[in-house]
């Protein structure tokens, strides 16, 4: 999957998938779940965001029976290599979102340093996929634009130090947004609920995460996922898409 924004094109990259075990699906059946990365192609160059499923413990892999792609196949389906890349984003440092950094030692890795001080404190993830050698972190604080309609939008929740990517275009904007919801209908609901807070509707009203107030100044026209190959878009994309087929 390509969307070309302007300049700027981002590619779903596949590299693999796990179980997720009934006993946190809140169901009773086990989830297969795709562990998705996106390759963003910009004029300063590329960014890699998230890197797939790193080696873990033996509990751990026999807990979610991960398999994994390798980052190198799923980059030369693209034309590119590891050297290529240019800047490393990591929505968070749970082991399915890291797990190709060491492979690309010496370029700059782009994480919240709230995220980066729990993973050292242990318990959080691997300590193999976090201080391998050539490790080279920018910490960051907040919200920051890496460049030019690039930015980096803190969306907590998951972890603590979790953030999303925006790619913010005249022609529209694509928000990568990890593991920030689990699922498109996930982001949906909370949308829903955020607009009917604005709406006035009267409580009980479910609560939604507060930093999609600052998602909506950016006015995405898509919203992609680390686990989920569906896409969120708004209701009138959809409508204004259907009539473009209509008259073709």
């Amino acid at each position: 999957m390509e969307n070309t924004l302007g300049k700027t094109a981002v590619r779903r990259l596949d590299l693999g998938y796990f179980i997720r075990p009934a006993s946190e699906t809140g169901g009773s059946q086990p989830r297969v779940e795709p562990v998705l990365a996106y390759l963003v192609r910009h004029d300063n160059g590329l960014i890699l965001f998230d890197t797939g499923i790193g080696e873990a413990d033996p509990e751990t892999e026999a807990h979610y029976r991960p398999r994994r792609r390798a980052l190198p196949d799923a980059l030369s389906e693209s034309g590119v290599a590891l050297d290529d890349i240019t800047l490393v984003v990591n929505c968070h440092l749970h082991f399915d979102h890291c797990g190709g950094n060491p492979l690309l030692g010496g370029r700059p890795v782009l994480v919240q340093e709230a995220e980066l001080a729990t993973a050292r404190r242990g318990g959080h993830t691997f300590v193999e996929l976090i201080d391998f050698p050539g490790a080279t972190y920018e910490e960051l604080s907040g919200e920051t634009e890496v460049w030019p309609g690039v930015w980096i939008v803190p969306t907590p929740g998951h972890t603590q130090g979790h953030q999303s990517l925006v790619l913010r275009q005249a022609d529209g904007t694509v928000v990568l947004a990890g593991q920030a919801h689990d699922f498109a209908s996930h982001f949906a609901a909370d949308q829903l609920a955020r607009r009917a807070a604005r709406d006035g509707v009267e409580q009980p009203l479910p609560p939604y995460q507060r930093w999609l107030d600052r998602l909506a100044d950016f006015d995405p026209r898509r919203v992609l996922f680390a686990h989920d190959c569906s896409v969120w878009e708004p209701a009138a994309a959809n409508v204004r898409r259907q009539a473009v087929r209509r008259n073709q």
